[in-house]
């Protein structure tokens, strides 16, 4: 539970997780983890509950149902978080907090993986894909 939406936590065997990003990919969370440890958290990375299925509706007596088609397994979707629950990644970004490896600040462009090439110096809203 979260006092707001800016700053969501989970417990996860026992330990108090903030939510960094949910329902992410493999790859994604291995990116999200690579960044947070070189900045210095200890990062989470928990499999993603599956969606729930809406029941099947109940037959009419003496009614004869075809079979079901099986439903297709979805993709294997993680949840990133840290032990530091108030960790924000907007105020991270955006507060030039995160470093790259190569000692670059971490902007919203390399956060959001849009732009290979981390470039601290341009502005995030001249930023052309």
């Amino acid at each position: 539970m979260a006092l707001n939406k800016n700053h969501e936590y989970e417990d996860w065997d026992g330990v108090r997780y903030g939510i960094v990003e949910k329902n992410v990919s493999s790859d994604r969370a291995a990116f999200l983890k690579d960044i947070l440890e070189h900045n210095g958290y200890t990062v989470a990375v928990a499999p993603a509950p599956a969606p729930k299925a809406a029941p099947a509706p109940k037959p009419a007596e003496g009614e004869v149902t075809a079979p079901q088609p099986e439903v297709p397994t979805p993709p294997s979707l993680f949840h990133v978080g840290v032990t530091d629950y108030t960790f924000n990644s907007t105020n991270a970004i955006f507060g030039r907090a995160l470093k790259t490896k190569d000692g670059h600040i971490v902007t919203l462009a390399y956060w959001q993986q849009k732009s290979p090439i981390n470039n601290d110096e341009q502005p995030y809203y001249e930023f052309v894909k």
